[in-house]
């Protein structure tokens, strides 16, 4: 089992993560020879981790009476057993005994870290979730997660992120709010606690491109302090990887030299954005945003259809159309040629 130490040093490098969907056959049935194939894909397309377990897994998947989070996760570790350099993340909710029960679990499979949801937490203090917090580290190494509002998480106060910054077994952050003031919030927390071993991830899918590039710059004591977001952990990356890998390979050879930032490459942050707003359902609150990323794989035939656990979760009014529309008009954003390669090759055995 891969140390702490490892595991931080990983993450600070900077990694492409995808946020794992689940596969489902048409009665909403693990399909497990096409749930091989994503992770399959996922390696083959270069990802640095995998996240399985979380939101684009389906949270409903942690309820014992579906029965699906052992057989995902055993799953995944299996797949991924002969990748000693990859980063397996498993996502951690409910209540702190349930919590707890998980990281468990992902430790004994041999998980290197649990993305923490509060999610379930909803009506905590936050002296209650540092509590939960500071249990749950002591399991497992966590990954703190500022999940938005509008798919089950909670507003968090930049105090919150300092007192986590003080876990000793944090070792990194996903800021996902999809909202620039709490996003800067969690980053100036972190600079303020002098913390430079935990990696911050861009969860925020309507900005990727964006916060992988900007310079997040404060005086701190006296001192100008520069972070800048290494990776990221993400639903939007569990489709046209790929391309997300060779983006972000792109951002980070910029960061790392210095150079000027082509204006190409904002042009590209629009249209991935643009692409997203499309895929994870904007126009509709991202009520549709896990069918969304099951139609893309659909249709590069890696998925059978766009089922969920939950029979009323499907695109929304007018989604598919505007799924169409970006990949007419974004093909480079895309990874459909290397699917097609290698497809019937992950989906066999």
């Amino acid at each position: 089992m891969e140390s702490i130490r490892q595991t931080r040093h990983r993450l600070g490098q900077g990694l492409v993560i995808p946020a794992c969907p689940l596969a489902l056959n048409a009665e909403r049935k693990l399909d497990e020879r096409r749930q091989r194939a994503l992770f399959r894909y996922y390696l083959a397309a270069g990802a640095g981790g995998l996240a399985v377990g979380v939101h684009t897994t389906q949270f409903a998947i942690h309820n014992p009476q579906v029965g699906l989070l052992r057989p995902v996760l055993e799953l995944a570790a299996a797949e991924t057993r002969q990748a000693p350099a990859l980063i397996r993340i498993a996502g951690l909710c409910g209540p702190t005994p349930a919590a707890l029960a998980e990281a468990a679990l992902a430790r004994e499979l041999g998980y290197h870290a649990g993305l923490l949801s509060l999610g379930a937490l909803s009506t905590a203090s936050e002296d209650e979730l540092m509590t939960h917090c500071r249990l749950i580290s002591e399991t497992i190494p966590i990954i703190g997660f500022y999940l938005q509002p509008a798919v089950g998480g909670r507003v968090l106060s930049g105090q919150f992120w300092r007192r986590l910054a003080g876990l000793e077994n944090l070792v990194a952050i996903k800021i996902a709010p999809f909202n620039r003031y709490q996003t800067l919030d969690v980053v100036r927390a972190i600079m303020e606690t002098g913390r430079e071993d935990v990696a911050l991830y861009t969860g925020n899918d309507d900005n990727i491109v964006m916060d992988l590039l900007t310079p997040f710059s404060w005086r701190v004591d006296g001192r100008m302090v520069e972070r800048r977001m290494v990776g990221g952990l993400l639903g939007h990356w569990a489709v046209w990887t790929r391309q997300a890998v060779a983006l972000h390979a792109e951002c980070r050879r910029l960061v790392q030299s210095r150079a000027p930032i082509p204006v190409e490459l904002l042009q590209r942050a629009v249209e991935v954005t643009d692409a997203n707003a499309a895929i994870f359902d904007a126009a509709h609150g991202f009520a549709g945003c896990i069918p969304g990323i099951h139609e893309i794989l659909r249709r590069q035939g890696l998925l059978e259809g766009t089922w969920c656990l939950d029979d009323r979760e499907t695109l929304s009014p007018g989604q598919r159309e505007e799924i169409e529309r970006v990949c007419i008009l974004y093909p480079h954003l895309n990874d459909d040629a290397f699917v097609q390669a290698h497809r019937d090759q992950w989906l066999a055995g």
